[in-house]
């Protein structure tokens, strides 16, 4: 991936920063719980029916999240990044991360956002070992493979 310089424009990062830093500390203040996507999806499996709802509901909304920005703001679709991976390479790597998960007690948006903001020392390691993981394999693939 590249990044089309011409058309970087930081707002909407930073804008994106916000939304995810403020519904992040709402669902804490509100639920009393963290907002990791791979809690939410593993305690899918065995959860009680009042406790499923809210995390079906939940996902659907990740999952139609983008379709819906796609419908309202077609304008920044015309620079959206393309993905040069085959459908097995990336399932293979969501599987590889779903592991990794299960491993780390925890995924990117537990450890990274939710950890960190709370000075977890177990989501400090975790967000560097898996950073450190991504980087490391981005350069192997790109630059000497």
């Amino acid at each position: 991936m590249t990044i089309d310089w011409d058309h970087f424009m930081p707002w909407t990062s930073l804008t994106g920063g916000v939304v995810l830093g403020t519904s992040t500390a709402l669902f804490v203040l509100l639920n009393g719980r963290v907002l990791g996507i791979s809690g939410i999806l593993g305690g899918l499996v065995g959860a009680s029916p009042g406790d499923s709802g809210w995390r079906l509901r939940f996902l659907f909304g990740l999952l139609c999240a983008p379709l819906v920005y796609r419908m309202l703001a077609p304008e920044f679709m015309v620079h959206a990044p393309r993905i040069e991976s085959g459908f097995p390479q990336i399932v293979f790597a969501g599987l590889l991360v779903g592991i990794g998960t299960r491993y780390g007690a925890g995924c990117t948006s537990g450890h990274g956002i939710c950890g960190l903001s709370r000075l977890s020392l177990r989501s400090v390691v975790a967000t560097l070992s898996f950073m450190g993981a991504g980087f490391s394999t981005a350069f192997v693939l790109r630059h000497i493979l």
